[in-house]
């Protein structure tokens, strides 16, 4: 999530994923996938910083997790131990 003002100076967190466009009339204005229109104080420039700056963090975050050393503890024994921890993502047909 980053962080936007709205013009009358809320902030609020705005998930990036989310956003279809970002138009600048002169007032810079966010639209979502759904349709949902933020007008937000920063500049269009300044938005897409933060998008950018975001997904950098999110990747680099990520880049760490893979280069620490796994913890043979925390490792399932066998396959069996890994099957259990998976959930389903439906229902199967009764």
């Amino acid at each position: 999530m980053i962080l936007v003002t709205r013009i009358n100076g809320a902030v609020f967190a705005l998930n990036p994923d989310l956003v279809e466009r970002v138009d600048c009339t002169p007032d810079t204005v966010v639209t979502l996938v759904d349709g949902t229109k933020y007008v937000i104080a920063e500049s269009v420039p300044e938005f897409i910083d933060s998008v950018r700056h975001y997904r950098a963090s999110l990747i680099a975050q990520a880049s760490r997790m893979e280069t620490q050393p796994v913890d043979s503890a925390a490792q399932p024994s066998s396959s069996d131990d890994l099957d259990a921890k998976v959930l389903p993502l439906h229902r199967k047909d009764r």
